[in-house]
């Protein structure tokens, strides 16, 4: 961060936060989400559909670690994140009240966070079966990635 330009480094604390209220997300979706569809698509074979169920039957360990550890981790990168902000500011820009830039970058982090943790919150719990069903694509995307680049085909 101190060696980026500030707009990198706004772009940087920007997509720490993001990544915390996608998780957020997640967690949420797979603590509500029903297991009954996934299995219809399990049955029909559909990409990811295996993965959505493990996900669901593990939902309170997901729903824990993308909740409360990717959430923490977030929280605190993008504070420290946000501190080294604003210390570039203050040295670039002369500012009469120094406090105010770091009262303002913390304030801005803090209502990111919490503004787009509460609208996902909603998103998460209406679409819970759309969003466990793009995790679960997305895991078994990242397992099946040799397969997948490679063009081999996997036996049935």
């Amino acid at each position: 961060m101190k060696r980026s330009n500030m707009a990198v480094a706004f772009i940087i604390l920007l997509v720490i936060v993001l990544i915390g209220i996608v998780f957020d997300i997640i967690g949420m979706a797979v603590a509500s989400a029903d297991e009954k569809p996934f299995h219809s698509m399990a049955s029909r074979k559909v990409a990811g559909a295996q993965e959505c169920i493990m996900l669901l039957r593990n939902a309170e360990r997901v729903s824990s670690i993308c909740n409360d550890v990717v959430g923490d981790i977030c929280g605190v990168v993008s504070g420290s994140a946000s501190a080294t902000i604003a210390a570039q500011v203050l040295s670039n820009f002369e500012f009469g009240w120094p406090d105010i830039v770091t009262l303002a970058m913390s304030s801005l982090v803090a209502a990111l966070t919490v503004g787009g943790k509460a609208i996902g919150k909603g998103f998460a719990v209406n679409s819970s079966t759309a969003i466990v069903f793009r995790a679960g694509q997305v895991i078994y995307a990242l397992r099946n990635m040799p397969t997948i680049l490679l063009g081999i085909k996997q036996k049935k």
